[in-house]
């Protein structure tokens, strides 16, 4: 007899099923996301005790049984990558690597198997790519590892199976839009095949205590393709920032089951692949304006790292009846309560101008600390006088007008010393940590308000 066919639609946002359509999904309240997809309802089983005979369960084990092994991590050859995975690749981890096409995931997984080839037989699996074009651009990279096995397929059971097989030490997928499984009616690609070829992929892992690396699409808003289910299936999110007119990728993980998800890692794009940007601090103050009014530089923590940066602004006279405000690296309902700040309680008017602000190098600004170098940038092009450019600042700023403490202030403190700048403005009620050596490095002012802050910086 042959098996029943029926048709359901699935919200390709949060993978919400339904026997009907709907404009607006009921489970994550996004537009235009139901896709339909055929199901083929599997067969009956014959009796009930057969069906309870063929499932296995596997044994509990207790904690204190479980041996913790120390070598559980294969180093990358990148220490950027190592920092933001926690250390280096988990054995048995299922590690998502996503990004805009041509930012470059497929050629840092191409790059790793030059040093993880050294010590591990590698499995790279291509659904995009036939075997010789990635030849080809192995043969660019100089990735030339004898250990690096080549698999042209798309079927994610086959995979699995040869994996089973043949016992990888760690196994690379591009992509995973790419994978189907052939026993599933939908296309690959759509909502169920992602999901179901991910979670083949997962039991794999765990059983077999191999890692895979799994390449993922990105669409038009630049979240993951696909179910936000798969994102929780995996171990490890990591997003591929940047420009790509501009060489320089900022990696960031987003979910790290096995790591600090705060920790960043910043490449750069050369002719021969990837390289490590190993100060980003100089790459992002370099070509820096002396003399002009608008820009301040900002010690931020990204992790345990402290990276300075150049913040831009830009204040002109409005064309139109309500000023603009425009947010690029910042976010924008913190400059707007910035502003608002600058004119009830210091004085500086905004009203009839328009406001810019500007992080270079591609780098968000995610921390509090940031809003003071905002703030002095935005009145230093208001006033048209120039901050000092071997100042350094940071500090959080409240509805009251006052410089709040951050938190790593010594370290904050000790990078700005280490590539050069004399003076650093900092909030009042850090003054008390900073230790009589960063007190010679550097000139240390300590404000509570931002009009002094400005008066110190200028």
């Amino acid at each position: 007899m042959a098996q029943k066919s029926k048709a359901v639609y699935v919200c390709s946002s949060c993978g919400y099923e339904s026997a009907k359509w709907y404009g607006k999904c009921p489970g994550c309240g996004e537009w235009n996301t139901m896709e339909e997809e055929i199901r083929t309802a599997p067969p009956a089983a014959g009796k009930a005790g057969e069906a309870r005979g063929a499932h296995t369960v596997s044994r509990a084990v207790k904690i204190r049984e479980i041996t913790a092994d120390s070598e559980l991590r294969y180093q990358t050859g990148f220490q950027e990558l190592d920092r933001v995975l926690g250390g280096g690749i988990v054995k048995g981890s299922l590690v998502l690597l996503t990004g805009d096409p041509g930012i470059g995931k497929s050629t840092i997984l191409l790059q790793i198997c030059r040093t993880l080839g050294e010590t591990l037989d590698i499995l790279y699996v291509s659904g995009e790519e036939s075997p010789h074009q990635i030849k080809l651009r192995a043969d660019r990279l100089g990735v030339t590892t004898d250990s690096l096995s080549i698999m042209g397929e798309t079927d994610a059971q086959g995979i699995c199976e040869y994996i089973r097989a043949e016992k990888p030490g760690i196994v690379i997928i591009d992509s995973i839009q790419t994978m189907n499984i052939t026993d599933m009616a939908s296309s690959p690609g759509s909502v169920s095949q992602v999901r179901e070829c991910t979670n083949l992929f997962l039991r794999t892992a765990k059983s077999m205590d191999i890692p895979i690396l799994v390449v993922g699409h990105v669409n038009k808003d630049g979240n993951v393709a696909g179910p936000k289910l798969l994102e929780h299936i995996v171990d490890a999110v990591l997003y591929f920032e940047g420009e790509r007119n501009l060489s320089y990728r900022i990696l960031r993980a987003v979910k790290n089951r096995y790591g600090s998800t705060n920790e960043i890692g910043v490449f750069e794009m050369l002719d021969t692949g990837l390289s490590e940007v190993e100060n980003p601090s100089l790459m992002l103050l370099s070509g820096r304006p002396q003399n002009t009014s608008g820009t301040c530089v900002v010690c931020t923590m990204e992790g345990t790292r402290p990276i300075l940066a150049e913040v831009q602004g830009l204040v002109a006279s409005t064309g139109f009846g309500t000023p603009r405000r425009v947010a690029t690296g910042f976010d924008y309902n913190r400059l707007a309560m910035i502003l608002a700040v600058l004119e009830k309680r210091a004085g500086y008017f905004f009203n009839n101008s328009d406001a810019y602000i500007n992080v270079v190098g591609g780098l968000r600004l995610d921390e509090p600390a940031a809003d003071l170098p905002v703030a002095l940038s935005l009145i230093s092009s208001l006033k048209d006088t120039p901050v000092d450019s071997d100042t350094v600042a940071f500090g959080e700023i409240g509805l009251a007008g006052e410089i709040r403490a951050v938190s790593n202030c010594a370290q904050r403190l000790s990078e700005a010393a280490r590539l050069g700048f004399k003076r650093a403005i900092i909030p009042m009620h850090n003054m008390k940590t900073i230790s009589q050596e960063l007190r010679e490095k550097l000139d240390i002012i300590g404000v509570r308000n931002i009009r002094t802050a400005f008066e110190s910086g200028v």
